[in-house]
């Protein structure tokens, strides 16, 4: 007799659904740390651009199949949110491996990626494509951008915070003229998230989104803190 899995509901925070690939990419990361450091240059960037290539084939894969074999729907399963657009584009930053990439997308993906790791929105738990897909998404960002800074000792500026905040506009604006055209709510634009979230905390809309600016360049500031004590203690 065979047993069938079937995906689960919501995940819920602090689930062993949330936890257990958070706890492998952990140690996966680490691992993976100490081993490129004990690579030449071109090695170390030939490993992690690989990498890089199999988060975006896996996001490119889930909405092809999607597309093929469910209802997709334009309005809301585009890629357009912050962490799968830039799941399908890191393969770009890897191989370039130019510092205004990095600048931008360190303080992107350790403020924003970090929160999804943090409060997940995922609508079908293990064993879903959907659930697969946002873990090795956002987990795998993180480890890209810790693998830049750890092993490539790439470390952002005080600019870079301005930088990066600069860049978030023109995102923030491009979904905007998206989610007009389409009817939708990419990037949370026009409704917040289902699940739990920290905007939850800062009132309906529009209010969350005028609060969410408000505190951008503060919390940059925060993630760019320890790079600052680390460049004036070397």
């Amino acid at each position: 007799m065979i047993t069938v899995i079937t995906a689960l509901d919501r995940v819920l925070i602090l689930s062993w659904q949330h936890l257990l690939p958070i706890g492998f990419a952990v140690i996966f990361a680490v691992a993976l740390i100490r081993y490129a450091r004990a690579l030449s240059s071109e090695k170390q960037q030939r490993l992690i651009h690989h990498f890089a290539i199999f988060i975006s084939i896996s996001v490119i894969a889930f909405h092809v199949y999607s597309i093929m074999y469910y209802e997709y729907n334009f309005r809301t399963d585009l890629p357009l949110y912050l962490c799968s657009l830039l799941g399908i584009l890191i393969p770009v930053y890897t191989y370039c491996k130019k510092y205004w990439m990095f600048e931008i997308l360190v303080f992107w993906i350790i403020a924003g990626t970090l929160q999804g790791v943090i409060t997940p929105d995922i609508a079908e738990g293990f064993p879903s494509l959907d659930y697969f897909r946002y873990w090795i998404v956002h987990l795998g960002l993180l480890i890209v951008i810790f693998y830049s800074i750890f092993v490539f000792r790439l470390r952002p500026k005080l600019k870079s915070v301005f930088k990066s905040f600069l860049a978030l506009q023109v995102y923030v604006l491009l979904m905007i003229g998206v989610n007009y055209l389409l009817n939708a709510n990419y990037f949370y634009l026009n409704k917040k998230p289902e699940s739990a979230s920290v905007l939850d905390y800062f009132g309906e809309w529009p209010y969350y989104i005028v609060v969410c600016q408000l505190i951008i360049i503060p919390l940059f500031l925060i993630i760019y803190v320890p790079f600052h004590f680390r460049r004036t203690t070397t």
